[in-house]
């Protein structure tokens, strides 16, 4: 064999024994990246320079601005008023409570921008209140897992920030414009879905809110969809950035939830900036980690040659996406979603682009592909997070939520093979 095939061999198997022995995914990058190196006889300051190089983007602000924004919000009350906002919408109709759980994960993905806080704090919420009105724990469990993968896919999807920088610097505020129509596509299929089964198991319970609570539920719920407006509406407008966007968002949050709605004291502050720190530590070690993974990628010539492989099967891009569709959703059952983002958009990216798929169409499609996965076991970190709220097992959360998953698939579908879907909004806006 030729150093070049052995050199991919050892990317591989080390990168998979170390997956397996449970390290760190950013470890598990370094560390084969590290291997494949000394087998190359390639100066090893070159991964110093690739992981310092992956991190120094000025695009990369957006995300701790993101992610602070939404744990403040988030510890301020915000999904307690959404859900009463979504009641005010959808509860007056039958079985409407289980459509309140899809419009009010859509409203928190949308300041959030993470599937595993829109459980969190919607599910910690909806789950208790379904079953107390009538719903079956697995139902409530099922339905409010599948909603939460929107987070996925509106902005300000923390995901679609990994996936712009994987894609070497796609449009931030393309992408975000491009999840939209897409979001908005999968809350109506999911209502759909919530509500005929819902009145088929015999859920049918309306849940109306008090006429003098109505003016005081309207404000709350503006006053908590307001980040998302201002996230949407300077880039609509173009007025300023994707970061400049975050930064804003996070300065109305923090004066919403400590003078406005005042649930927390101001000393929390320090608690919310600990926690937002960690989490983004995390995010820029794996984006590092990645940067210098995705250079070996290249380096190697690997994603030339998924590509060539993929076009020697078929020359048919109806064909080609099905199997790129399929090996994600495969892929996102093991392996979380972030590093995922950053390890297959080096690779498959250039095969989509060579069928003349748009950067940002693809991007949609990944994201939401990926997300499914946060449903299946063994990785599975939405749905464990969601059986853990409703004391289920994760063999019930997972047969509850598969018609739901069904939905989610037709909808991946339907946005694969429908590209105007996801690019309508950022042609209208010359993104």
């Amino acid at each position: 064999m030729d150093t070049t095939t052995v050199a991919i061999i050892i990317l591989v198997i080390s990168f998979i024994a170390m997956l397996v022995l449970r390290f760190p995914v950013a470890l598990c990058l370094a560390g084969s990246t590290i291997f494949t190196l000394m087998y190359l006889n390639v100066p090893l300051e070159v991964i110093g320079q690739r992981m310092i190089q992956g991190v120094n983007s000025y695009a990369l602000l957006t995300i701790p601005f993101f992610i602070l924004a939404g744990q403040i919000m988030g510890e301020g009350g915000l999904a307690l008023r959404l859900v009463n906002f979504a009641l005010l919408i959808v509860g007056r109709i039958r079985g409407g409570l289980a459509m309140v759980n899809c419009v009010a994960c859509l409203f928190f993905g949308n300041i959030s921008g993470s599937a595993a806080a829109d459980v969190s704090s919607i599910g910690s919420i909806m789950i208790p209140m379904m079953k107390k009105k009538g719903y079956s724990t697995e139902f409530s469990v099922g339905l409010t897992t599948s909603a939460a993968i929107q987070g996925v896919v509106v902005p300000p999807s923390h995901n679609l920030i990994l996936y712009s920088l994987a894609a070497g610097g796609t449009s931030i505020s393309a992408l975000f414009l491009a999840g939209v129509v897409p979001g908005v596509i999968l809350c109506i299929a999911l209502m759909i879905a919530s509500y005929f089964m819902a009145i088929r198991k015999g859920f049918t319970q309306k849940h109306v809110v008090a006429r003098e609570d109505v003016s005081k539920v309207l404000k709350d719920g503006i006053l908590a969809i307001m980040p998302a407006f201002i996230i949407l509406g300077g880039i609509f407008s173009g007025w300023f950035t994707a970061s400049e966007s975050g930064a804003i968002a996070c300065l109305y949050a923090f004066i919403v939830t400590f003078f406005v709605y005042r649930e927390i004291p101001l000393s929390r502050m320090w608690t919310i900036l600990k926690r937002t720190l960690r989490t983004v530590s995390m995010v820029l070690f794996l984006i590092a980690a990645s940067n210098a993974f995705g250079w070996l990628l290249a380096y190697l010539k690997i994603p030339a040659l998924v590509t060539d492989t993929l076009l020697q099967i078929s020359h048919n891009p109806i064909i080609i996406l099905l199997i790129i569709n399929i090996l994600l959703l495969i892929l996102g059952s093991p392996m979380d979603m972030a590093p995922l983002i950053l390890i297959m958009t080096p690779i498959l990216l250039p095969v989509v682009t060579a069928l003349g798929m748009d950067p940002v169409h693809f991007g949609i499609i990944m994201m939401l592909n990926l997300g499914i996965g946060l449903l299946t076991p063994p990785v599975g970190t939405v749905l464990f997070i969601g059986c853990a709220i409703g004391k289920v097992s994760i063999g019930q959360g997972a047969r509850a939520m598969a018609p739901f998953a069904l939905v989610l698939v037709a909808v991946l579908m339907l946005l694969t093979y429908i590209p105007q879907l996801s690019m309508w909004l950022p042609g209208l806006m010359n993104h």
